[in-house]
């Protein structure tokens, strides 16, 4: 089969390790693509947001399936553009229509889903910019801490917590009036803050049928003890302490089941991932947010994890037969960690020089993310979240180590990393055996 993979990102580089092990794959490209990924595959220099050219590519290299890596194409209307071309309509795609990117692409469309179909998830009100005002009425109501969110896209870092009213309203007014995020934050989600400890699970659904891949957690925060700004992550752990069966039974008759099931009743066609960003409160599960693909870095968890050929999961859910998938999943611990530009998230340098000692390296999977080769096809940054290495261990420890024993043989100039990835889960670990 011949594939194309959208995207550049280190979640595009786990799928296409793992996607180019499948025994139905024929060629492999991915658009655009990083370092890492051209290990894999083909990089071809196209957006994977310029559907025209991605059509001529699709159609003059016979590509049978289509995965886009991030939610930019979908919430753009990939889907719908190739849904509605009559020669390329059979096109197979690892993702929802325009309608079903909502789930993603508007906070406000998540929430209202949530409230119809009563799954659970924390009390909110939306506000568009002539209603701030009421908005802040509203943040009166709460108490403390606040949650505001971007309705629309903004690059994982539209959300932001307030620790007190006059931040809070102060917020409000920078997203709404100043546009603090551009168009994505013409409208805000406000929500009560839930108290617990956050994960993230996956399916992968054709629209009826679906299987639940192994959970992750994330760590958004670019400093240790989850300090400073949000980040697009900087580490994940899988599979989850706390996630046991019986909290997992719950999530699946609470969420999962009640989503696929709303869906259905919508009559919004749905092939692909579903993200469920779950709060853990005292052993109930709220629904955070959906996302409508992997996550990152928890891909780079999730992946190698899988013991199953993927491609053939994907086939399977293309063609809704999913009902006939088996999924193998391997039973070791996953420690991903993300090396990053120094300034990252606000600004920083590119084009910095990355060593990779693969003597110390033998044992990590290193998926590239913002890594380019320059014109001395010398290993350079490209990026702010740059290499993540990740290591498979006996247990959560095990993993911990080898993946920060791998990391050491990865370096560039004012390189960060967080020091602290599965170490709240390590203390969870320890209080719940006392």
């Amino acid at each position: 089969m011949n594939v194309l993979i959208l995207g550049s990102g280190g979640r595009e580089s786990a799928l296409a390790w793992k996607l180019s092990q499948s025994k139905l794959m024929k060629r492999l490209f991915i658009a655009q693509g990083n370092a890492g990924t051209s290990e894999f595959g083909t990089n071809i220099s196209i957006s994977e947001t310029d559907f025209p050219a991605l059509r001529q590519f699709v159609v003059k290299n016979d590509i049978e399936m289509l995965v886009p890596g991030s939610e930019a194409p979908l919430a753009e209307g990939i889907v719908d553009f190739f849904r509605a071309d009559p020669q390329l309509n059979h096109l197979k795609i690892i993702g929802p229509p325009l309608e079903g990117a909502l789930l993603e692409s508007s906070k406000d469309f998540a929430k209202r889903f949530m409230a119809k179909y009563k799954i659970p998830t924390a009390s909110y009100a939306t506000f568009g910019r002539d209603e701030i005002e009421e908005g802040y009425l509203f943040l009166e109501s709460l108490h403390p801490p606040f949650v505001l969110k971007a309705d629309g896209l903004a690059a994982g870092k539209g959300v932001v917590i307030c620790h007190d009213l006059d931040s809070a309203n102060k917020e409000l007014r920078q997203m709404l009036i100043e546009r603090k995020f551009g168009a994505a934050s013409d409208r805000v989600v406000i929500e009560e803050f839930l108290h617990g400890i956050e994960l993230s699970v996956f399916v992968l659904t054709d629209g009826k049928n679906y299987i639940v891949l192994p959970e992750a957690k994330d760590y958004k925060r670019i400093g240790d003890n989850d300090q400073g700004p949000n980040t697009g992550g900087m580490g994940a752990v899988s599979p989850v302490p706390f996630a046991d069966s019986d909290f997992m039974s719950i999530v699946d008759k609470t969420i999962i089941k009640p989503t696929i099931s709303g869906l259905q009743l919508d009559n919004i066609p749905y092939c692909g991932f579903i993200f469920f960003g779950i709060m853990n409160c005292d052993g109930v599960p709220y629904v955070i947010e959906y996302n409508v693909r992997m996550g990152d870095p928890e891909a780079e968890v999730v992946l190698p994890r899988i013991k199953s050929d993927l491609l053939q999961l994907f086939e399977l859910a293309a063609t809704s037969k999913l009902n006939q998938a088996f999924l193998e999943i391997e039973p070791e611990t996953a420690v991903a960690i993300v090396m990053a530009s120094g300034g990252y998230p606000g600004l920083f340098e590119k084009g910095k020089i990355i060593t990779i000692n693969k003597e110390i390296c033998s044992e990590a999977f290193v998926f590239f993310a913002g890594a380019a080769f320059d014109a001395n096809n010398q290993l350079i940054t490209s990026g702010g979240r740059v290499v993540i290495a990740t290591s498979l261990g006996a247990s959560l420890a095990d993993a911990n180590n080898k993946a920060y024993r791998q990391l050491s043989g990865i370096g560039f100039e004012n390189a960060n990393y967080r020091k602290d990835i599965g170490h709240d889960l390590m203390k969870w670990q320890q209080k719940a055996q006392s």
